[in-house]
């Protein structure tokens, strides 16, 4: 029998959607096993926590592939921005991380039944896009670079609380576990960040007007 092509927009179909299982698996244990108080905590300027990015990407999950390919949702408030944009980006009190996990489970399990049941050229409308006649290829695409672009986020919120980070704790797809070389390689950043603020003194004092070069007109 004939094996389908890798390159057939089922097939392309069919990894993208794997990509995207498994960057929600990393999401997922970005948030787990930590105190409710820890995945409130903003750790940026612009208050990103990790009990957040979750909340809002059950938003998008909800609101690509729910609204956005007329699929039910249910009526949260997190899929209503208009009065705070940001609003989404922050767990109310009565959101709590177990509540938040099930209801980004919930809108996960919704979206994989349209992705594994409708071709890539299912017409969908996704209100708040420019243009927001699209398809569910376009979406899924969409989709994957937001999903990818928070799990960095919380990676990076992760370490920085409790010094765990990779893809995930079977398999962190990190080059190496052993402490005494992230040790250096900070050290080493440091070290190169130290000598690059020194060049730059260096290169604004090399500016300086030389005494002896001729006046200008």
């Amino acid at each position: 029998m004939t094996q389908p092509s890798q390159t057939s927009p089922d097939a392309i179909q069919q990894q993208l959607h794997q990509q995207l299982r498994g960057l929600r698996e990393a999401m997922l244990w970005k948030v787990e096993g930590l105190p409710e108080p820890d995945l409130r905590t903003p750790l940026t300027p612009t208050g990103t926590n990790l009990l957040g990015l979750l909340k809002h990407l059950t938003a998008l999950e909800f609101g690509h592939f729910g609204t956005g390919f007329g699929r039910p949702v249910p009526d949260l408030p997190m899929l209503h921005p208009e009065a705070d944009p940001a609003q989404d980006f922050i767990a109310e009190p009565d959101e709590d991380a177990p509540g938040l996990v099930s209801l980004y489970r919930q809108a996960c399990e919704q979206a994989d039944e349209l992705i594994a049941s409708q071709p890539m050229d299912t017409p969908g409308t996704i209100p708040w896009w420019p243009a927001p006649q699209t398809t569910l290829g376009a979406v899924l695409v969409h989709h994957l670079a937001e999903v990818a672009r928070h799990v960095g986020h919380a990676d990076i919120l992760r370490e920085l609380l409790d010094g765990r980070a990779g893809l995930h704790p079977e398999n962190r797809m990190l080059p190496t576990d052993d402490p005494q070389h992230w040790e250096e390689q900070v050290e080493r950043a440091r070290t190169l960040a130290k000598r690059a603020e020194v060049g730059a003194l260096d290169a604004s004092q090399d500016l300086a007007v030389d005494p002896g070069a001729p006046d200008q007109p």
